[in-house]
């Protein structure tokens, strides 16, 4: 008969994982009052740009594009900050470097 004991685990068990949301999202990096304040941003970035949208017709429309693109930018920026700090990206990438960003 083999001796048992030779199998016995070598290494430290697992650590806990944090816990997670649906589609692998953390919240760990937005605690507190950072998580509402970014969807808010997100929020009423959205909302600049479907108001920009209605807009039919305009007389001097240069302001009207750049309020476009500037709308339209923060939109996109704070949807890929919430998916950096609510997925791994935000340890894929280290904390230093997503602070640099």
């Amino acid at each position: 008969a083999m001796d048992s004991t030779v199998y016995n685990p070598t290494t430290e068990p697992e650590a806990k994982r944090p816990r997670r949301l649906p589609l692998g999202c953390t919240l760990r990096h937005l605690r507190g009052w950072r998580l509402p304040v970014k969807l808010v941003q997100t929020i009423f970035s959205l909302v600049a740009v479907v108001c920009e949208e209605l807009v039919e017709e305009c007389y001097n429309c240069s302001a009207l594009y750049f309020f476009e693109f500037v709308s339209c930018s923060a939109f996109l920026l704070s949807l890929l900050i919430l998916y950096v700090h609510c997925t791994d990206l935000y340890e894929s990438l280290g904390e230093h470097k997503v602070q640099k960003l």
